[in-house]
C-alpha cells in the first residue's frame, strides 16, 4: 500500500502499533523515512497520541500497521489493543481478513469485530489469502451485503513470504540482498489488487491531528559523546531514543561492529541496542580490536547501556547451533541461543538496587523478545525486580558490572523519559571521574 501510494505521488508517513523493531524498519524502507512505534503500554495513550501528531503528515497518507488481532491486547478486555489505539487517535480502520477457505464466514468475522466495539470506525476490508476470482467475489458480496463495509482489495494466497525471514521473524531491510528486485515484486503483487484510490479517499477524510507543544531545546551543560553500535548485527533502536539522547545533551557517534576498528577515542558512554549478533557471530568474533576496546573501556568505568543483543555482545561467548563465538567478556557468563523464545512480551521492572543510571524505586515499562538465555558462568548483581516478563534470570533483569547495565528489556524513551538524561548524566559523571583520576582534583 505504501509503495503504491508513493508511486501515485502521495507523501507517506508510517507507524507501527506495538513495540517491535523489524516491521517499522520495513515500513520506513517503504515510505523513505523512519517509521515510528505507537505503543500505549510503553508510551501511555497521551504519549502515543502526541507522537502521532508530531510525526504525521497533515497533507499525506498516515498509515498505522496494527499488531495481532484488532481487539487483542494485554488482557481479556483488549487493553492496549490496536482498536484501543485507533479510538485514541479517532482513526478509521481497514481490516485485513484471512479469508483462506471461507466466504460468508469472513463476513461474520468482520461483523463480530464491528459489534465488539460499535464506536470503532471500520472503513474497509482487505481480503487476504484468496484462492481465485470466484472466491474473492463471493466473500466480497457477503461482507458488503451483511456488514455494509466496502472491500478495498483481495490479495492472493502465496506459497511463501514475499519478505525474507529467519528464526526471529523477518530479516531487516538493511540485510536484504536484491532489495530493488523485491520492491518490484511487492508492487506487482499489490498493483491492481488494492483500491488505492478508495484508500486514499478514506485517509483524506481524516482531520489533521492537532500539533502538540514544541519539544524543548537540548539541555544545557557540557555535551557528551555517546557511541552507539548500529549495523546489521545491532539495529534495534527507536528513533526517539536517539533523539532523546541528543536532546539531553549527547553528540551521537555511530559505530559498526562488523568493521575492524576499536571504539573511537573520546567516548563518554556507549549504547548497544538489540539485534542479531548470533547471525553475525563469525564476523564479530574476528573483530578482536573492537571487542578488546569495549572490554578495556568497561574496566575503566565507561558507562555502557546494553539491551538484549547488546547483553549478548558483552558476554563471554555466544553459543548457537553448535558454534561458540567469544565476545567482549565484560559480563562473567556465556549465553546460548535456543530454538524457542526465552522471553516474549511486555515487561514491568522496579529498580531496587543502586546502579550508575536509574534511581532505586524507578518503575520501568518495556518489552522483551529473545531466544537467548544466560548459560554458563556467574550470576552477577542485578538492578531490577521483574514484575512482569522473564528478564535475565530468577525474576531479575539489568545485570550490573561496574558502570554497565545489561538487560533483556528494551525501553522506549517516550515512556521512560528519565532514561536519556540518566545516560547523559552517567557520561558526565564519567568525565568528572576521569578528571579526578588522571588530571588531578580541582581541575
Amino acid at each position: 500500500m505504501i509503495l503504491l501510494a508513493r508511486r501515485a505521488g502521495v507523501s507517506v508517513r508510517a507507524f507501527k502499533k506495538g513495540p517491535d523493531y523489524i516491521d517499522p524498519a520495513w515500513l520506513g524502507w517503504a515510505c523513505g523515512r523512519p517509521a515510528r512505534n505507537l505503543d500505549t503500554y510503553l508510551m501511555g495513550f497521551d504519549g502515543a497520541v502526541d507522537s502521532f501528531a508530531r510525526h504525521a503528515d497533515p497533507e499525506g497518507l498516515n498509515l498505522i500497521e496494527g499488531n495481532r488481532g484488532l481487539h487483542d491486547g494485554v488482557d481479556a478486555l483488549g487493553t492496549h489493543s490496536t482498536a484501543a489505539l485507533a479510538r485514541a487517535l479517532d482513526a478509521p480502520v481497514i481490516l485485513v481478513v484471512n479469508a483462506a477457505k471461507v466466504t460468508r464466514t469472513a463476513a461474520a468475522s468482520v461483523l463480530g469485530c464491528r459489534m465488539m466495539d460499535p464506536e470503532l470506525r471500520i472503513a474497509g476490508v482487505v481480503l487476504n489469502r484468496i484462492a481465485g476470482e470466484r472466491h474473492a467475489a463471493v466473500a466480497r458480496e457477503a461482507i458488503e451485503a451483511v456488514c455494509g463495509i466496502p472491500v478495498l482489495g483481495a490479495l492472493p494466497r502465496t506459497d511463501g513470504n514475499l519478505l525474507p525471514d529467519r528464526h526471529l521473524g523477518l530479516i531487516a531491510p538493511q540485510e536484504c540482498a536484491g532489495i530493488a528486485e523485491l520492491e518490484r515484486e511487492i508492487v506487482e503483487f499489490a498493483e491492481g489488487r488494492l483500491d488505492i484510490e478508495a484508500i486514499l479517499k478514506i485517509a483524506a477524510g481524516v482531520p489533521a491531528p492537532a500539533l502538540p507543544a514544541a519539544i524543548g531545546e537540548a539541555r544545557g551543560g557540557e555535551r557528551v559523546r555517546i557511541g552507539y553500535v548500529n549495523d546489521a548485527a545491532f539495529s534495534f533502536y527507536y528513533p526517539e531514543n536517539l533523539e532523546a539522547l541528543e536532546s539531553a545533551g549527547a553528540e551521537l557517534v555511530r559505530i559498526s561492529s562488523l568493521l575492524p576498528n576499536a571504539l573511537p577515542h573520546g567516548l563518554h558512554a556507549l549504547y548497544i541496542g538489540g539485534g542479531f549478533p548470533e547471525a553475525h557471530g563469525a564476523v564479530l568474533v574476528a573483530n578482536t580490536e573492537l571487542l578488546g576496546s569495549i572490554r578495556t573501556a568497561a574496566a575503566a568505568g565507561l558507562p555502557i547501556w546494553a539491551e538484549c543483543g547488546g547483553l549478548m555482545a558483552l558476554s563471554r561467548a555466544i553459543r548457537w547451533r553448535g558454534d561458540r563465538w567469544a565476545m567482549a567478556g565484560v559480563l562473567p557468563f556465556e549465553v546460548e541461543v535456543l530454538a524457542r523464545p526465552q522471553g516474549h512480551g511486555y515487561t514491568s521492572l522496579q529498580v531496587d538496587r543502586p546502579n550508575a543510571f536509574l534511581p532505586v524505586g524507578a518503575e520501568l515499562r518495556g518489552h522483551e523478545f529473545h531466544y537467548s538465555r544466560i548459560a554458563e558462568g556467574e550470576r552477577p548483581e542485578t538492578a531490577c525486580a521483574v514484575l512482569r516478563g522473564a528478564g535475565c534470570h530468577g525474576g531479575r533483569d539489568g545485570v550490573i558490572v561496574g558502570n554497565v547495565w545489561a538487560g533483556y528489556t528494551h525501553l522506549h524513551a517516550t515512556g521512560t523519559p528519565e532514561w536519556a538524561p540518566a545516560l547523559v548524566r552517567a557520561a558526565r559523571n564519567y568525565i568528572s571521574d576521569y578528571k579526578l583520576r588522571y588530571i588531578g582534583e580541582g581541575v
